[in-house]
């Protein structure tokens, strides 16, 4: 008999003719594993056995004798005309079979794909205009032609890159062309780029320390070395950086709102850092994650807009603005490094879906986009607000809180001798949200303090109930 054929659609794995196992037993088996594995859910539909039966070219009877065993032993449920679904409720425990379930993803995982109180890196997503979102979407999907559904630009849409560069002349002072903007996938595709066209194996880099841990963790896969730069009240302690790792290839920086302790890389540390690279012939990497977030003043503006020597790369991103799953972020590289980052883009990139792009270019082009952003400073206000108040009334004896100018999360120092990733992972076992200050440092010797979140807890009255809930923690 020549061996079944399978779909890509199909969850089972390819069907061996030559195991000793009857297919029936492979069948249920890779049935068995996908549902242990989380890939089949509580209530998904599987394939109907006549539709598995045309699938794989068995016999009928293989495969009922397949979905008979499933069904015996709780699996799934036939549903009549409503087809087959794996038992709802269903709480699989098998040992070693797949993927570990979702609570017990590693608890140092960034970013998780949940929606936890206090959880990073989200913005108010219970504010996004959904419904003008819907809108754009439908107008583009039946605006498609055959053209758009080829494969995109690795570039990214020509379309979005003049909207990038429009935005950032107004808003954050940087003057480039839209041939300069690179749109990724997120701020690791970002930097994956960025080491691919500038920098090689071995090269030593500045961070932030402490800093944003995927940074280094992806620094280090690329075979290069991390070299921590101590962060103060100022920003990065440029003058280190250079008396310790004066020939470093390049720096990776947040000046707005350095990650993760809120401050400003003061102006005169912004000049001494534009000066080292240029006399070093170094690269600046200005990650500005989420620079339209100051509540203080108007935004500062950009690092790259005091470049004149074309040393810095300007990395900004929609997942702070608009939500995370977008997965759309962009680069402005120096005009002599365009024809560069063009070829490597060619090697490395595969383009961002151009659906995704043309809704974001009309969101922008129609006013939303700014709109959007004025919206969350004001309620980004409140929510700070009344969040650093809830939690002091409840833990005041307990945590000292910091309350920055601008982004997104607050930072609770604890007094004593408490231990912050303790904290979190009984944080996490409880589903609340938070990340260890002392996870974001080179060697932990940070005073311990969490990071939370404030930007999805709407009110101080549910501020203080969560904070009550971390005062049973400690």
């Amino acid at each position: 008999m020549l061996p079944p054929k399978t779909s890509p659609a199909s969850p089972l794995a390819p069907l061996d003719p030559q195991a000793t196992a009857p297919y029936y037993r492979q069948i249920y088996d890779r049935f068995r594993s996908a549902i242990a594995a989380g890939v089949l859910k509580p209530g998904d539909r599987i394939p109907s056995a006549r539709a598995l039966t045309q699938e794989l070219g068995l016999a009928r009877g293989t495969i009922e004798a397949a979905y008979s065993l499933l069904a015996a032993e709780g699996y799934i449920q036939a549903r009549g005309q409503a087809g087959t679904i794996v038992t709802p409720d269903l709480r699989p425990r098998l040992a070693g079979a797949g993927l570990p379930p979702p609570d017990q993803a590693p608890a140092s995982s960034f970013r998780p794909d949940s929606i936890l109180p206090f959880q990073m890196g989200l913005p108010a997503l219970d504010t996004f205009p959904r419904k003008i979102w819907a809108r754009l979407g439908a107008r583009c999907v039946r605006a498609m032609q055959a053209a758009d559904m080829a494969h995109p630009s690795v570039y990214g849409l020509p379309a979005l890159r003049t909207e990038i560069a429009s935005y950032l002349q107004l808003s954050r002072g940087i003057r480039c062309s839209p041939a300069q903007v690179f749109v990724t996938a997120g701020y690791r595709h970002t930097m994956e780029l960025i080491c691919h066209s500038l920098l090689k194996s071995g090269d030593r880099i500045w961070v932030e320390d402490p800093g944003y841990p995927p940074t280094r963790e992806l620094l280090a896969h690329m075979g290069m070395n991390a070299v921590p730069v101590p962060v103060d009240e100022d920003g990065m302690q440029v003058a280190y950086g250079i008396a310790t790792t004066p020939r470093a290839r390049a720096a990776v920086v947040t000046p707005a709102h350095q990650s993760p302790l809120c401050v400003s890389l003061s102006l005169p540390r912004r000049l001494a850092l534009l000066e080292w690279a240029a006399r070093s012939g170094a690269w600046i990497v200005e990650d500005d994650y989420d620079g339209e977030y100051r509540y203080v003043s108007r935004p500062l503006p950009a690092l790259k807009s005091l470049d004149r020597d074309g040393r810095v790369l300007y990395a900004g991103t929609f997942s702070k603005v608009l939500f995370p799953s977008i997965r759309l972020a962009y680069l402005v590289v120096p005009e002599s490094q365009v024809e560069c980052f063009a070829a490597v883009s060619q090697v490395f990139a595969a383009g961002i879906p151009a659906l995704t792009q043309e809704i974001v270019t009309a969101f922008i082009a129609e006013g939303h986009f700014a709109r959007h952003i004025q919206r969350m400073r004001k309620l980004y206000v409140e929510r700070r607000d009344a969040v650093r108040n809830g939690l002091e009334r409840v833990l005041g004896k307990y945590i000292r809180i910091e309350s920055p100018p601008g982004g997104m999360h607050l930072i609770l120092r604890l007094r004593g001798r408490m231990s912050d990733r303790k904290l979190v992972a009984r944080m996490r076992e409880d589903g609340l949200y938070a990340e260890a200050l002392t996870d974001w440092t080179t060697d932990g010797a940070r005073v311990p303090a969490l990071l939370v979140n404030f930007t999805n807890v709407a009110s101080e009255a549910a501020a203080e109930a969560l904070g009550r809930r971390i005062l049973a923690l400690l």
